[in-house]
């Protein structure tokens, strides 16, 4: 069940949902396995690097996830495992990731609960505790697929009176019927691909698939296979025909989510099928025709990625003859209230409704919410575990967010001035080959470099003296530190 360092996992039993366990510690790996066996198909993993590989192979997605923060090539420090919530995430949006660590600190629990893990269990566990925490995972991610099978017809898809998502709706319903390939944007966990169901329920094709890949889902070679089909033999285990996802889209949708992982070498392949409808399945030199309308989904900049050579700048205007930007949930207004009694509803199979106090409706309204909507559910969630027809006041509210944002003010004297001088900008700009993103960058780069030396590595402590969440952060660090490989 568990060798070493290498990710291995069982034939998935169809009976069982399927659990990813990621934990460099095999003595800690193999004894969970072992234990959650009878319950669960496990998968195993030490590294981020391998729980790709193994999702990208895995003939079954998990449901459940058990991640461990503490991961190499940094097992002392949070960093890794907080990346890999939000690789799981972007491979599965329903995966339920609880985390399970021994860095429990109140910080790392708050981050990883932004991030989007629904729970956090502290090591060493009860076994016993930890399996009925599962199991009431499982029960909220049926009862989530359930509701999204029976919407009510009243049942508005995307929720929220704000004049951000009437804005939105209105650009929706103006696009929906449009022969045109269609970009959305938008942060993690603010409901692009909502967004993408709702502009194929509007059009006339809505009777027709709509079919979603993700591109971050597979490897290069299987995600080409995945998208264009292959005849027999075109590669070793081709055992017979398959068509490929333009091919099942038929005349319907096809979501491209996370468009931005999709490798160079196939993006001149989808741009043929962008220009003139034309691919070729692996192995055949007979081009077939596209018909299905396409919808491209991405949570990054795609001008950067553009800008350091990642992403073809044709694809790039291909893509976004039409877009769509899906406002962050902070920009919503009192939507988010409307969502909490949403995902009461949801949820109110398995548990009792909560009642917000005024104040903490006061307080959930002036939240940023780094990760979204999907945060927001989280949120739900653990309200109506911990309070079930309670009343919750602003105090139990607030130990759900993220900590930074409730944190003491930075000093003065830890701020870090800029130097605002004319004259020294307008030398700049006359310097052989200035490029302003360029030094935009550079300039960030510097602040959070200062930031970080001020606060001795401390995330949570150098994004307020940014002025940022800690989320925000992580994430620009992320960014940089991409571009500066790039």
């Amino acid at each position: 069940m568990y060798s070493g360092n290498e990710a291995v996992h069982k034939t998935p039993a169809p009976e069982k949902p399927v659990l990813l366990l990621v934990d460099d510690d095999p003595l800690i790996a193999e004894s969970l396995a072992l234990a959650l066996e009878d319950d669960y198909v496990v998968y195993t993993s030490a590294t981020r690097g391998k729980t790709k590989s193994l999702l990208q192979t895995a003939e079954t997605q998990p449901a459940l996830a058990l991640v461990d923060l503490g991961l190499p090539p940094t097992p002392h420090a949070p960093d890794e495992g907080f990346t890999l919530i939000s690789e799981l995430l972007a491979f599965n949006r329903q995966i339920r990731i609880l985390v399970l660590s021994g860095q429990s600190e109140r910080e790392n629990i708050q981050h990883a609960l932004t991030l989007g893990a629904v729970d956090f269990v502290p090591k060493p566990c009860d076994i016993e505790l930890l399996k009925t925490r599962l199991q009431h995972q499982l029960m909220l991610l049926d009862a989530e697929i359930r509701a999204e099978s029976e919407t009510a017809a009243d049942e508005p898809a995307l929720l929220g009176n704000s004049t951000a998502m009437q804005m939105l709706r209105s650009l929706i319903s103006q696009f929906a019927d449009s022969p045109f390939s269609i970009l959305i944007e938008g942060e993690s966990g603010s409901g692009k691909e909502l967004v993408a169901r709702q502009l194929h329920a509007e059009s006339s094709r809505a009777q027709e698939p709509f079919l979603t890949i993700n591109c971050a889902a597979f490897t290069p070679e299987l995600l080409e296979a995945q998208l264009f089909g292959h005849a027999r033999g075109a590669f070793t285990g081709a055992a017979s025909d398959r068509a490929g996802f333009f091919e099942a889209a038929g005349s319907g949708s096809l979501l491209l989510d996370e468009i931005g992982e999709l490798p160079l070498e196939l993006q001149s392949k989808l741009l043929r099928v962008l220009e003139n409808g034309e691919y070729y399945r692996l192995g055949e030199t007979r081009p077939r025709q596209a018909s299905c309308r396409i919808i491209a989904a991405t949570n990054r900049d795609l001008r950067a990625e553009v800008r350091n050579g990642s992403f073809r700048q044709d694809l790039f205007h291909r893509l976004g003859v039409l877009s769509l930007s899906v406002p962050p949930l902070r920009e919503r207004g009192a939507d988010c209230l409307d969502l909490v009694d949403y995902f009461c509803r949801v949820y109110a199979p398995q548990a009792q409704p909560f009642r917000l106090t005024p104040a903490a409706r006061e307080e959930l309204g002036s939240y940023a919410f780094p990760g979204n909507v999907r945060e927001l559910r989280n949120i739900v969630i653990r309200l109506l575990t911990k309070y079930p027809g309670a009343e919750v006041d602003a105090g139990p509210l607030r130990a759900e967010l993220e900590s930074t944002v409730y944190d003491e003010p930075v000093s003065a004297s830890e701020q870090t001035p800029a130097d605002d001088s004319g004259a020294a900008v307008e030398h700049d700009l006359q310097s052989p080959g200035f490029d302003l993103d360029t030094r935009l960058r550079q300039w960030e780069q510097q602040y959070i470099d200062a930031a970080m030396r001020l606060s001795e590595g401390n995330l949570s402590r150098a994004a307020r003296l940014l002025g940022i969440n800690r989320t925000t952060l992580y994430s620009r660090i992320q960014r940089l530190e991409k571009e500066g490989q790039g």
